[in-house]
């Protein structure tokens, strides 16, 4: 089977899992998802995190956001700008949300376009290594590859729900691992990398 396809039937099965998990359960890991990563992800005062909106069956991570910026961190979310790229568009309480691509809901164009520090990344599929299988677009990856041309390292940290952890993800050149995993069971931090 090929790479490509491997990760579309990997995408596929963790995927179904979190679809399966009934509404309760998704609700109740996710806040476990917000105690965990607020007590470990340290912050400094303007540091910039990025999050993401919930879409189907995704963790609900603003919880999480909500609190992180009440350490200080400034929040932004993805903003699909064309069919290949996204910025980081500044979440303020209270600005208006529009839809931003893939389903989701973000800033207007008229917030603070900013480039996060720490990355709180969506995901498909991880595996025990940190690396991810996303939901195919790429937007991510060439988004911290950006990023890096700008001489910014962010920590990435992809966040989701234990059923999709898989046994292992072929990773490729242009893909990039995480830092850690944040699900409900905890935080997983990969070797030689800081949270």
């Amino acid at each position: 089977m090929s790479e490509k396809l491997l990760k579309s039937e990997l995408r596929r099965k963790a995927l179904g899992g979190r679809d399966a998990m009934g509404d309760e359960v998704r609700i109740e890991a996710s806040l476990k998802i917000q105690e965990i990563g607020a007590s470990l992800i340290e912050v400094r005062t303007d540091e910039i995190v990025s999050g993401f909106w919930p879409i189907r069956s995704e963790v609900d991570l603003r919880p999480l956001m909500f609190t992180l910026q009440e350490k200080g961190a400034r929040l932004c979310l993805p903003v699909i700008i064309d069919k290949s790229t996204i910025v980081f568009r500044e979440l303020v309480r209270g600005a208006e949300m529009v839809e931003t691509g893939f389903g989701t809901a973000g800033p207007g164009p008229q917030a603070e376009v900013l480039d996060p520090t720490t990355m709180l990344v969506p995901l498909a599929a991880f595996d025990r290594t940190g690396h991810r299988i996303g939901y195919g677009a790429g937007y991510y990856d060439r988004a911290i590859a950006e990023l890096r041309k700008k001489g910014i390292q962010p920590r990435l940290i992809g966040v989701a729900f234990d059923v999709q952890e898989v046994d292992a993800v072929p990773s490729e050149a242009h893909d990039i691992a995480l830092s850690a995993i944040l699900t409900e069971a905890g935080l997983r931090t990969m070797p030689e990398e800081r949270v």
